[in-house]
């Protein structure tokens, strides 16, 4: 039962990749419409760990946050001790516009830069892979039966909230690593796809807590175990909503528009990293042979490469392959904000098709045996290998600047280094516990 005073929260995703806000009356929910709830511009400085990086503005400036009532969650299943209700919005100026340190906002004006000049939009969906503390862990059982059968009934009831808050349901396994799991649900147009993924994140963590157990997306939570990705699917369309990124004459099927589109992400991605792999612990996942991509390389049927080319099974005709069609971007995890990795991939493949670049090459090989000069002759290089050094290259970065802004950019360098020199000294292990717990 709900009633008029139950509270409702009006959030914002933010760069520790935390959702944050303020709860209002539900009979009050209207006249916040266009109202929204006061934010303040040092909010964004708060990290996951309790210090607040240092502000320019300090105690100064007003912002609001609006609600966007098409992202909505309303979920409440009291046999199920769950009662999630949450509203996802933008961080808007005083004089209404978007604020540049508003993470949705900049997907959606990616996403419109796409529109515009390519006549292109983006459809997308994430793999969310985390860590349940509720159940038995043994090595050796991923992907088994045996280790769905010891998660219980936290499976079907997580299955039966994402359904209740209104996401399309796909897969559920038991992942490779000891209480690892992996969900997924449909594709949808980029901004809808990435409000889903935090959508879902949080309410997995509710499924979790309703069993008095735990659920951590944390990028690694054992410097010798496996890690948790959040894996990004997208596809390019037209403006009617037909596929472009299938050409069946093309090697690997992949069009040259799509080609392009790729070029941009892996031209660009040694300077976006920081947005994608947010954390200090991301870089003890991303290296060779961890089944994550510690390279800018295009692949096909290949879990290590930064890009790959996914299959399309059982495709009955050229038109429904065409419409299966995708690729998977590998070096994000969830201690980045999906509307900022979204943002990235966007602004830098919009920047291959300005360009007009040419589809990359396809790797095949184990490319941790090759030096930098081999990798370099083929447009290649290893990425960056710690938050620190990806931010020197995301700060450093006139495209990121360009893409981004000014504002944005050194907003998330100061919350970050604030995130480094919180981790100072701290063991890997240490590290990794940190994160369990913030994510």
């Amino acid at each position: 039962m709900q009633l008029d005073t139950d509270l409702i929260m009006i959030c914002t995703h933010d760069i520790a990749g935390q959702l944050r806000g303020k709860a209002v009356p539900r009979r009050n929910l209207q006249s916040r419409a266009e109202a929204g709830i006061g934010w303040t511009p040092t909010n964004v400085f708060i990290t996951s760990f309790g210090p607040i990086a240092p502000s320019p503005w300090g105690a100064l400036g007003d912002l609001y946050i609006k609600p966007d009532f098409s992202a909505q969650v309303d979920v409440n299943l009291p046999d199920q001790n769950i009662k999630e209700a949450f509203i996802l919005g933008n961080i808007k100026t005083l004089d209404g516009k978007a604020w540049e340190c508003c993470l949705r906002s900049q997907l959606a004006s990616a996403l419109s830069r796409l529109q515009e000049r390519h006549g292109l939009q983006l459809r997308a969906s994430f793999e969310h892979e985390f860590h349940y503390s509720n159940t038995e862990a043994q090595p050796g059982l991923g992907y088994a039966y045996r280790a769905h059968r010891r998660l219980g009934a936290f499976p079907d009831r997580l299955m039966q909230v994402l359904e209740t808050a209104g996401l399309t349901l796909d897969t559920f396994m038991p992942e490779y690593g000891p209480g690892q799991c992996e969900v997924t649900i449909g594709h949808q147009p980029a901004l809808r796809a990435a409000d889903e993924a935090v959508i879902l994140q949080e309410l997995v963590r509710a499924t979790a807590r309703s069993f008095e157990g735990r659920a951590s997306f944390s990028p690694i939570v054992d410097p010798e175990g496996v890690g948790n990705g959040l894996h990004l699917h997208f596809s390019l369309q037209d403006g009617s909503g037909e596929p472009v990124g299938y050409d069946v004459d093309n090697p690997h099927n992949v069009s040259d528009v799509a080609g392009a589109f790729v070029a941009g992400i892996l031209k660009h991605m040694p300077d976006f990293l920081a947005l994608t792999a947010s954390s200090v612990a991301s870089y003890l996942r991303l290296t060779p042979h961890r089944w994550s991509a510690a390279f800018n390389n295009f692949g096909a049927q290949d879990r290590e490469a930064a890009v790959r080319v996914c299959p399309v099974f059982q495709a009955e005709n050229e038109e429904q392959s065409a419409s299966m069609f995708n690729f998977e971007y590998r070096a994000a995890d969830a201690s980045a904000s999906p509307y900022l990795i979204l943002a990235a991939i966007v602004n830098a493949g919009l920047a291959g098709l300005d360009e007009g670049l040419k589809t990359p090459e396809i790797t095949h090989e184990d490319l941790s045996e090759l030096d930098d000069k081999e990798l370099a002759g083929r447009g290649m290089v290893r990425l960056p290998q710690s938050l620190d050094d990806a931010l020197t290259n995301l700060t450093g970065s006139d495209w990121a600047k360009a893409s981004f802004g000014e504002v944005l950019v050194d907003a998330f360098n100061r919350h970050k280094r604030t995130e480094i020199d919180h981790m100072f000294g701290m063991s890997d292990e240490e590290v990794c516990e940190q994160y369990y717990k913030a994510y």
